[in-house]
């Protein structure tokens, strides 16, 4: 691909290494531009090597004056990144015939660096680590206190109180409100025996974790292990049934497989214990500079596996009006198998 533009942040800091709220990446052949308003051209100018950086109030329109200007021809683009309004901007230009690359920055950065690879394993790590802190404040102070609060608690632990952006706002739902995938917070308040599910990440470098827990109140409550006991049987056999999901998936992830093969690993697993209809999500989901990106783990994606590829494996059972269980975690290709980080 000799000639594209780039508007997503993500996308653009993988290309140069910096990017900001406003701004167009461009590369003509060995030709590179970042366009942005004076709010970030002095910081541009320090950071960037090699690039022409072009200072504009209107970052659209004066790239299409450079598309017209140096009369490219044609022009790779990804139709998520562009408005209407943007992209008929953008057609201004002359010369130029736009060709739709969808996820085309997201497909360049499906196999993982060693680099980006070292960033990732220490946002786990630290993630973890606050996983850690926030089983600890349920214990001293989680009774009583409701999903808001804890929204809060668990974001000021994910961000080391500003050390760290977050991946995503936390998830943090409490017996029936958990049977909701991406369940908003409520007023609903921790009592004991309360089945919690937190679900929650934190960015190193840009990088981010993804990491889904679930547990039951007690003064005792952990969760840096996965053989969680429960105080229901109907809750003990959704838990262990997911826990043995996620291991069929990620024994069944290695080089070469399809992506379509684990998610089948995982949904037999569910749909074996009765519980087919109430896994309403795909099994996972790439992980990097954004908190979804490929590969895909679904029941649709024909997608092969490869080495260094990064990704989640969390099956779910929920169960409307009950409760849901998902266990999440990260996993890194290894040359014959997946290794949890």
């Amino acid at each position: 691909m000799t000639n594209y533009i780039l508007k997503d942040e993500n996308a653009v800091y993988y290309e140069c290494g910096f990017s900001c709220d406003n701004e167009i990446f461009m590369q003509f052949g060995s030709d590179r531009f970042f366009i942005t308003d004076g709010r970030y051209s002095i910081e541009a100018k320090e950071k960037l090597r090699g690039i022409k950086i072009v200072e504009s109030r209107d970052v659209i329109k004066k790239a299409a004056e450079l598309l017209t200007e140096h009369k490219i021809k044609k022009l790779h683009y990804d139709p998520n990144d562009f408005t209407v309004a943007e992209f008929e901007k953008l057609k201004a230009s002359k010369y130029t015939y736009f060709e739709p690359a969808p996820a085309f920055s997201q497909k360049k950065r499906i196999i993982k660096s060693n680099r980006e690879i070292k960033l990732i394993k220490e946002a786990v790590r630290l993630g973890a680590e606050a996983f850690d802190q926030f089983a600890g404040h349920l214990r001293r102070y989680g009774l009583n206190q409701n999903e808001k609060r804890l929204v809060y608690e668990c974001a000021a632990k994910m961000q080391n109180y500003g050390d760290f952006a977050l991946s995503f706002e936390p998830i943090v739902a409490i017996n029936e409100n958990a049977a909701k995938p991406h369940a908003l917070p409520t007023d609903t308040e921790v009592k004991i025996g309360s089945l919690i599910l937190v679900d929650a990440g934190l960015k190193y470098e840009r990088y981010c974790s993804d990491r889904t827990r679930v547990a039951e109140y007690s003064n005792s409550l952990t969760f840096d292990k996965k053989k969680q006991r429960f105080l229901s049987s109907k809750r003990q056999k959704v838990y262990d049934t997911v826990r043995k999901a996620q291991e069929k998936a990620i024994k069944a992830a290695k080089p070469g497989v399809k992506a379509c093969d684990i998610d089948r690993a995982a949904r037999e697993v569910i749909e074996k214990a009765g519980y087919g209809k109430y896994f309403v999500h795909s099994t996972g989901h790439g992980v990097g500079l954004d908190i979804h990106e490929l590969p895909v783990i679904s029941a649709k994606s024909e997608t092969i596996i490869e080495e260094n590829m990064i990704f989640t494996v969390e099956p779910g059972i929920y169960l409307p009006g009950e409760f849901g269980v998902r266990i999440e975690d990260m996993v890194r290709m290894a040359p014959t198998r997946a290794v949890v980080l």
